[in-house]
């Protein structure tokens, strides 16, 4: 196109006029806004399934989520865009910020009728954040994939009050508790097999095979090999320098078989493994032992990844984990086996916090799944920690300890916080109406058929009779000094004089108030009075002590255990309990705090004993001791590690729709 010329004179030619392109200008994206926007519920009647409305529900992407809540987008590793980990990091940015209320939600004793913990640890966060205005972050523990095929399908809350998505939530999130697998089975697999070689060299090729030398003639510790000369009292660092004695003693663990406490783990409800023989392959003729598997979430590796507080400590623990003794009555740790920096390595990811968000849009952290009847119960100390901070003083951290206040709760205080140094403010104590009625002596509930007249219709004396289970479960939680708000958590099908009866008497019971809430059906706003209690509540003055002191004896911590929280008159204790205990006191592990494995469907070890029975003791099969988590582990009755499938399982009822690709059933 020729170019426009304009003539100053007659004949001359001005010159060419230069075109200036217009520049472009690039919107910016959308900034995501850094105030909390809750979203909106459409609440359906009936009630459709908690997958429908967990499907169902709107989703901000984790970034926003993050955003609102003061995290920067490099303290996030994203998996995906509704799911992501917090690094650890974030903790330096923010060690001068105050600590938000620290809150507890427990229950009372289970039963099949259930009680809904983790929905109401849902609900009431939902109802501060999204109907109070508070800053809030729900900390829950992983599920596992036994449960979930299993028992009980999904884990993250049920109604309008859960942790979406939730099929992300209860299949795999990111990986951790595999994580955990794969590095437990590690240090089986090193155990058996330094076992195996000991038995099959002497003491220089042992030494020569672990030390080699290079093609210079040269060899060298590794950095595990060195923790274990340290721990030897051999401060040599160069292989070569070692004295005959001193190779031996460093080769040679010399491991008693009969006191290898470390069993494998799989992350799947498979009783046939409870007890197994390994060994019997062709290449390990005379090497057969018998062995097990506990369910992952019993591994002491979850328990570390529960009660760490940094990747320093977790490495320190992992190497302090013991699993056996040698024919010296000396502990023999991961360490000695060469293995915790590579259990380390497997578990440097699952140290993160996973981040997510409920129903109504308010963040969660979701870490760590240790059983409550085996393990601790309780998510991460590090979540916990983050979310804190995170929350600031005006804010509220919502956490649940598993099962009934006899087992979780108790542990929650016991173990958790003294490793924390987190108290919390307010215990939250779940009950239901149908609940109750059962402890009252209500009658058997059977899978597939109809409840019977008594938990549907109003029936105020058998109510009544179940009271004294609350009545147990408001009194263990005064002992420690914590106040305590009761969530009636109601139905269609209670009366209002059943939830008023439950709310007087909870009163009558010592606690500070006693709340009926609907957000299994109404979200958040079903649970926005009880919310209110909560705050009201977290500004009293409490006076938290912990049950025992931990200098007290083994023995006198879980009698303690046993006679004030469970009401037994006393505690038995089989002649192998005898032996470990012993053992344990010897080795220097008696000042470690106690967890009980118990079932968590009585006060009792017996199951079918509901409500407060009393004239019983407890009888203690066997002791363990998970010295990197930091407690020993009680077993009693005929608890077991492993749990097995009913039989009809969940997994009957999950599968994949082909058209669309949406998980079907999952609770």
């Amino acid at each position: 196109m020729a170019t426009k010329t304009k003539s100053s004179k007659k004949g001359v030619k001005a010159k060419p006029k230069k075109v200036v392109a217009k520049k472009v200008v690039k919107k910016a994206a959308p900034k995501v806004s850094n105030v909390f926007q809750p979203t909106k519920l459409k609440l359906l009647r009936p009630v459709p399934s908690d997958i429908d409305i967990a499907q169902a529900g709107k989703l901000k992407t984790i970034m926003q989520v993050a955003q609102e809540l003061g995290i920067r987008e490099n303290e996030l590793e994203l998996y995906g865009p509704y799911k992501a980990k917090i690094k650890l990091e974030i903790l330096e940015r923010l060690k001068s910020k105050p600590n938000g209320k620290y809150i507890d939600v427990t229950a009372i004793t289970p039963t099949p009728l259930g009680e809904g913990k983790t929905t109401t640890t849902v609900g009431l966060s939902q109802a501060l954040g999204a109907h109070l205005g508070r800053k809030v972050i729900t900390a829950i523990r992983q599920p596992s994939m036994g449960p979930t095929f299993g028992i009980k399908g999904g884990a993250a809350g049920g109604g309008y009050s859960q942790i979406i998505p939730m099929e992300d939530f209860n299949l795999h999130l990111t990986g951790d508790i595999h994580a955990i697998t794969a590095s437990h089975n590690l240090v089986s697999a090193a155990l058996d097999a330094r076992v195996m070689h000991e038995k099959d060299q002497d003491d220089e090729k042992l030494f020569n095979a672990l030390c080699p030398a290079n093609k210079k003639g040269e060899r060298r510790f590794s950095p595990s090999m060195l923790r274990r000369l340290k721990r030897l009292g051999i401060k040599k660092t160069n292989p070569n320098d070692l004295t005959p004695e001193e190779r031996s003693r460093f080769a040679r663990l010399d491991i008693d078989e009969k006191t290898i406490t470390w069993r494998r783990v799989v992350d799947i409800n498979d009783r046939m493994l409870r007890e197994v023989e390994v060994g019997r392959g062709k290449d390990e003729v005379g090497h057969t032992h018998m062995s097990g598997y506990d369910i992952t979430v019993a591994s002491e590796i979850m328990a570390v990844l529960a009660l760490t507080t940094g990747i320093e400590d977790m490495r320190e623990r992992f190497g302090k984990m013991v699993v056996a003794t040698n024919k010296r009555g000396e502990a023999v740790t991961v360490e000695d086996l060469g293995v915790a920096g590579a259990v380390t390595v497997l578990m440097k990811d699952a140290i993160k916090p996973n981040l997510m968000q409920t129903l109504e849009g308010t963040p969660a952290t979701v870490h760590a799944g240790p059983f409550a009847n085996i393990a601790h119960g309780q998510s991460s100390i590090i979540a916990d920690k983050i979310a804190l901070k995170l929350v600031g003083k005006d804010g509220f951290v919502v956490t649940e300890s598993g099962f009934g206040a006899d087992i979780g709760m108790e542990k929650f205080f016991n173990i958790k916080c003294r490793y924390s140094g987190l108290i919390p403010q307010v215990v939250v104590m779940v009950a239901t109406v149908r609940a109750l009625k059962m402890h009252g002596g209500g009658p058997k509930v059977v899978a597939g058929k109809p409840l019977a007249a008594e938990y549907t219709d109003e029936n105020l004396d058998l109510l009544r009779a179940g009271l004294a289970n609350l009545e147990r479960h408001i009194q263990n939680a005064r002992q420690f000094g914590v106040n305590v708000v009761v969530a009636v958590n109601s139905f269609a099908t209670d009366t209002p004089a059943e939830v008023e009866l439950i709310r007087k008497a909870a009163l009558d019971f010592g606690a500070m108030d006693a709340v009926v809430s609907t957000h299994w059906a109404d979200g958040g706003k079903g649970a926005k009075k009880l919310a209110e209690a909560v705050v009201k509540a977290a500004e009293k003055s409490s006076n938290f002590q912990f049950l025992y002191p931990l200098e007290d004896s083994i023995k006198s911590k879980i009698e303690s255990i046993a006679t004030k929280i469970y009401r037994a008159d006393g505690v038995d204790y089989s002649p192998e309990a005898e032996e470990q205990i012993e053992r344990y006191t010897r080795l220097g592990f008696d000042k470690l705090p106690i967890c009980m494995a118990k079932t968590h469907l009585s006060f009792t070890t017996d199951a079918s004993k509901k409500g407060a029975p009393t004239g019983f003791r407890i009888t203690v099969r066997e002791i363990r001791a998970s010295v990197g988590a930091g407690f020993l582990y009680p077993i009693l009755g005929d608890m077991r590690t492993m749990p097995g499938l009913p039989t009809r399982p969940s997994f009957y009822d999950i599968d994949l729709d082909m058209e669309n690709g949406k998980v079907l059933g999952l609770f």
